[in-house]
C-alpha cells in the first residue's frame, strides 16, 4: 500500500515512518510538511508545503494513496482556544477534506489525546477541541476513520519529541519507561507499537473507530 504521512518531524510521525519503511507490504511513503526528516530511502518521498491549510498547488501529488497517518498535533499550554482550533481542529480538516476527496478509497488515522472529549462540552479546552475534530473526521465519507488516543508514548530508536517540555519529561522519565511498559502494557505504548498499530488499521481494519491505549497495544502486539 501506499502511504500519507504528515508530521513525520515529530515523535509518534517519527516513529510511524520508521515502520512503514521496515513494512513489506508498504510500497510507497510519501510524507508531507513544513520541514523535510532528512532521511533518504528507496520508498521514501518528502513533499515540503508551507500552507497546510491549503493543499490546492499540489493536489497532483496527493493522490492514489490507501492510507493517511496524521500526526500534527500542537501543545495547548499557553494557547488561547481559538488559536488551538485553528491549529488543531481547521489545519486537520483542511487536510483530510482535500483527501477524502481525492482519495475516497482511503484510510484515515487520526493521533488525537487519551482524554478527548468527544461530548465537545466538556469543561476542558483542549480536549473539547480535540473531541470536536474527532467528530467531524469521523462524519467524512472515507473507507473508515481511525482515532488514536494515546497517552504516554516511550519514544525508541533514538527519536525524540520536538516539544521542549515533551523532551524533559522524557529525559526525567527515562530510566522509569521501560520499566512502567512491563508493568503496565496497555497504558505506557512505545513509538513502535503505535506505528505498528497505524499499519495494522490501515491493512484490516479494527472493531471500533476511536482507539484507547490499551486498544492500540493490543493491534499493534499481535
Amino acid at each position: 500500500m501506499n502511504v500519507l504521512l504528515f508530521g513525520a518531524t515529530g515523535m509518534v510521525g517519527q516513529g510511524a515512518l520508521r515502520e512503514c519503511l521496515l513494512a513489506d507490504d508498504v510500497l510507497r511513503v510519501q510524507t508531507i510538511g513544513r520541514t523535510a526528516t532528512g532521511q533518504q530511502h528507496p520508498k521514501l518521498r518528502e513533499l515540503v508545503h508551507q500552507d497546510l491549510f491549503d493543499y490546492r498547488a499540489i493536489e497532483a501529488d496527493l493522490t492514489n494513496f490507501d492510507a493517511c497517518f496524521f500526526c500534527i498535533g500542537v501543545t495547548s499550554s499557553g494557547v488561547q482556544e481559538a488559536q488551538y482550533t485553528r491549529l488543531t481542529h481547521d489545519l486537520t480538516l483542511a487536510a483530510a477534506q482535500t483527501l477524502v476527496r481525492l482519495n475516497p478509497q482511503m484510510t484515515f488515522v487520526y493521533v488525537s489525546g487519551a482524554g478527548a472529549d468527544s461530548s465537545e462540552v466538556g469543561k476542558v479546552m483542549w480536549a473539547r477541541v480535540r473531541g470536536r475534530l474527532e467528530n467531524a473526521l469521523q462524519r467524512l465519507p472515507f473507507k473508515a476513520v481511525y482515532v488514536f488516543r494515546p497517552g504516554i508514548i516511550q519514544p525508541l530508536h533514538g527519536i525524540r519529541s520536538k516539544t521542549g517540555s515533551y523532551r524533559w519529561f522524557y529525559t526525567l522519565s527515562r530510566p522509569l519507561l521501560p520499566l512502567l511498559r512491563w508493568l503496565l502494557p496497555n497504558t505506557v505504548l512505545s513509538t513502535k507499537i503505535v506505528g505498528r498499530a497505524m499499519l495494522a488499521v490501515a491493512r484490516h481494519g479494527a472493531p471500533k473507530a476511536v482507539l484507547e491505549a490499551a486498544d492500540i497495544s493490543a493491534i499493534g502486539r499481535a
